[in-house]
């Protein structure tokens, strides 16, 4: 494994994204209220710019919610720009089909310089 610099951490304010060329892979890296995520540029269903795609929240209903509809997670769902199919970009998994998970890359912060390990 090998540490790639992306770029200074003044440039990934939380709530930010950018896709990033690393030898030919094409990897989405993500700020979330101050953590650092890495995902591939690519959705599972038919191979879409998936990082490329809008970062927002999901509806749930559940008994956190009081079984109401109510819109969670703001800034940590990433949207397919093709067909709208939804990835938690925390995990790495798949909202519609959880058993259906990305890979993720480790990303480090040093000497504020944004890191990503491939």
């Amino acid at each position: 494994m090998a540490e790639h610099l992306i770029g200074p951490a003044a440039e990934f304010p939380p709530g930010t994204h950018r896709v990033v060329r690393v030898r030919s892979l094409e990897v989405g890296v993500f700020n979330v209220a101050g953590r650092y995520y890495a995902l591939p540029n690519v959705c599972t269903h038919q191979f879409g710019p998936l990082c490329e795609g809008t970062v927002n929240g999901t509806t749930a209903c559940d008994a956190a919610t009081g079984w109401r509809f109510a819109w969670v997670r703001e800034g940590e769902i990433v949207t397919c720009p093709w067909h709208g199919l939804e990835f938690d970009i925390t995990t790495g998994r798949c909202l519609a089909n959880p058993r259906v998970r990305l890979r993720s890359y480790p990303v480090t912060v040093e000497d504020g310089q944004v890191k990503l390990i491939l």
